[in-house]
Formats: structure tokens, C-alpha cells, sequence
């Protein structure tokens, strides 16, 4: 898999996480992921954070800090279609 794409699926899980914070399969996802940056990138994740119409993700590559930007939009798309779904849209505590 691509860093990018990569990234991208890390942040798309991460937000659901971060709605959901007791939904265990986002955080083993998200885990899964960092796992994937570290071992098959050797990236770390050191910041992302909502900034306009994107989300900025800061990280470090083999030692070297860079950022990469997603829109909002797109990377809200999974958390929006888990809550539109009845199925998957169960109780988490949020």
C-alpha cells in the first residue's frame, strides 16, 4: 500500500475512533494501521489536527518530519456512513 493511501485509511479510522471512542473495532483498526506506517514506512504519527476544509496529519519518516493534508470531507466519509448505516450505527457511549 501506498504512504498515502496508507495515511488516508489511518485517518479515516482514526476519526471514527475519535467519535467512538468505545467502538473497539476502530481501535484495533487504527492500531492496525500504525502498525502498517511503522513497519512497512517507518512512520510515526505525531500530530493530526482539523485545520479549514482538511485534516493536517504531521509525521516523521525514517527521522524526518513532514505533513500531508486530506479534506474533511472525504476522510469524514466512513464515520458519516457508519452512522447513516442502522446496522452498524449501535450505542458507544458517545
Amino acid at each position: 500500500m501506498q504512504l498515502k493511501d496508507a495515511l488516508f485509511n489511518w485517518l479515516q479510522i482514526q476519526v471514527v475512533w475519535d467519535k467512538r471512542p468505545s467502538d473497539r473495532s476502530a481501535k484495533e483498526t487504527v492500531h492496525f494501521f500504525e502498525e502498517m506506517l511503522r513497519e512497512d514506512h517507518q512512520v510515526t504519527i505525531v500530530e493530526k489536527k482539523a485545520e479549514g476544509d482538511n485534516y493536517l496529519i504531521t509525521y516523521e519518516q525514517a527521522g524526518e518530519p513532514s505533513q500531508i493534508a486530506f479534506p474533511r470531507d472525504q476522510a469524514d466519509k466512513l464515520l458519516n456512513d457508519i452512522i447513516n448505516e442502522p446496522k452498524y450505527n449501535q450505542s458507544f457511549g458517545d
